[in-house]
């Protein structure tokens, strides 16, 4: 798998940069670390394959800017990007822009896991439509009106206090609707939810 399965982590932080050097490792995956987009991006003319695994708020070129850049070369590699809490609407804007999956920090093991192995499946011309996406887009029409609005404040990463004042209801019932919303939408975080409303076009 090592041969195949190759990760390009881009943190500035060197704790991260070990700790995930360590974890995908131990998983299996061939790593290599990267202090920053530059050294990446000065490489990428010679990079064939991989899956990169970018934080999103770094100095210089972040990973935005590297998303770009990595999709302006034409280059088939998936993006993973770590965005930090409270960077939704980043986390958005990723998705927009071509990013395979996002992950919120801090994150279970598993979860970039699962991410990493979903970016290295090939996509075929003859696979089927994702029965996971079907089902969101079926629950989304259960929504009421005002559980659509806590929706869209959501994706927007609107607080539950902002929602609120501009709904002009209290926050209390904000995270009301909320769990029903995230019930409804059987999403187990906001990150799922925001995931699949990406990729289902309503975001």
């Amino acid at each position: 798998m090592a041969n195949s399965m190759l990760v390009h982590v881009v943190d500035d932080d060197q704790a991260m940069r070990q700790s995930l050097e360590f974890l995908l490792d131990s998983a299996g995956f061939e790593v290599r670390l990267y202090e920053s987009a530059k050294p990446l991006l000065d490489a990428l003319a010679s990079l064939s394959r991989g899956c990169v695994l970018t934080d999103i708020r770094m100095p210089g070129i972040d990973g935005l800017e590297l998303l770009r850049r990595i999709q302006a070369n034409g280059k088939a590699i998936p993006v993973i990007v770590m965005t930090g809490h409270g960077d939704v609407p980043l986390a958005v804007e990723a998705m927009k822009l071509g990013a395979h999956d996002f992950l919120e920090k801090p994150f279970e093991d598993e979860s970039l896991l699962s991410a990493l192995r979903s970016a290295f499946q090939e996509p075929t011309a003859d696979q089927p439509v994702n029965p996971a996406l079907e089902e969101f887009k079926a629950r989304l029409a259960t929504l009421s009106q005002r559980e659509r609005q806590v929706m869209a404040g959501l994706i927007a990463g609107d607080a539950n206090k902002v929602m609120a004042l501009n709904l002009e209801i209290s926050p209390r019932t904000i995270e009301i609707y909320r769990a029903k919303l995230m019930s409804k939408m059987q999403a187990g975080s906001v990150s799922e939810l925001i995931r699949l409303a990406v990729r289902a076009g309503i975001a």
